[in-house]
């Protein structure tokens, strides 16, 4: 049977989000005197890097609320004892300088347009539909999906099965009817695959090239492979290649 739709992720698939959370925290910790508390801007941008990763964990894992990662971010980050209140209007002015530098990535509006007319398209992410439905009508993109599922208000997060499997019901389409394109390797990538889903893996940055074609997830490095994709492979069931 053939793919019939595509499910999408967001951050550093559709959207640019490195590169637009490194432009914004270096405007924002210029803007609070913050950037010559370290030795250097990467170093600054590379802490708030793994205090981001190591909060998002936390959240995946359902031992804290979406706003609460946000608040505990700010406060790891600064290492100071912030009031709930405190700590949203810190991560509000950076909200300010990260969206001035929203953007999607190149590929992506081409390929959007070469399936329009065979694929239907959806959303899940791993963040909030607060967040995404803004982020998809500020890019212009949002009508471009019949549906946008995120992790916070579906109580269950990538890699589990059953945040794919929602986004499935939701096309009202079985899993080998949909593909499912992401950045993570782990999360979007073998997530996808164990769920039943044709699973593909955005590698922009090139961060392996061992992958064998045969197995899913397939690796591309830009969208523009993935209509090839979606014509030639419609097999159902392909083992991990990250077992």
């Amino acid at each position: 049977m053939s793919i019939r739709a595509v499910v999408w992720d967001v951050d550093d698939t559709l959207f640019d989000y490195t590169g637009a959370d490194r432009a914004g925290m270096r405007g924002h910790l210029t803007a609070e005197g913050l950037l010559d508390t370290y030795e250097s801007a990467e170093r600054a941008l590379e802490r708030w890097r793994e205090v981001t990763h190591a909060q998002w964990a936390r959240f995946s894992a359902g031992e804290v609320t979406f706003e609460g990662q946000r608040r505990d971010r700010v406060r790891v980050f600064l290492d100071r004892e912030l009031t709930d209140e405190e700590a949203d209007a810190w991560f509000q002015r950076y909200i300010t300088h990260y969206e001035t530098a929203w953007a999607l990535f190149p590929d992506v509006l081409p390929v959007l347009d070469a399936l329009a007319g065979s694929h239907r398209h959806a959303v899940l992410s791993n963040s909030s539909i607060h967040v995404q439905d803004r982020k998809l009508r500020v890019l212009g993109v949002h009508d471009r999906f019949e549906a946008i599922l995120c992790a916070a208000e579906l109580g269950v997060s990538k890699p589990e099965a059953g945040a794919f499997l929602a986004a499935c019901d939701a096309l009202e389409l079985a899993p080998h009817q949909v593909a499912y394109v992401g950045d993570h390797p782990e999360i979007d990538g073998r997530g996808a695959a164990d769920a039943g889903l044709l699973s593909v893996w955005i590698d922009r940055a090139g961060a392996r090239a061992d992958d064998d074609a045969s197995r899913g997830p397939r690796r591309i490095s830009s969208l523009a492979e993935l209509p090839a994709i979606l014509g030639a492979d419609t097999r159902f069931g392909a083992p991990s290649s990250f077992r």
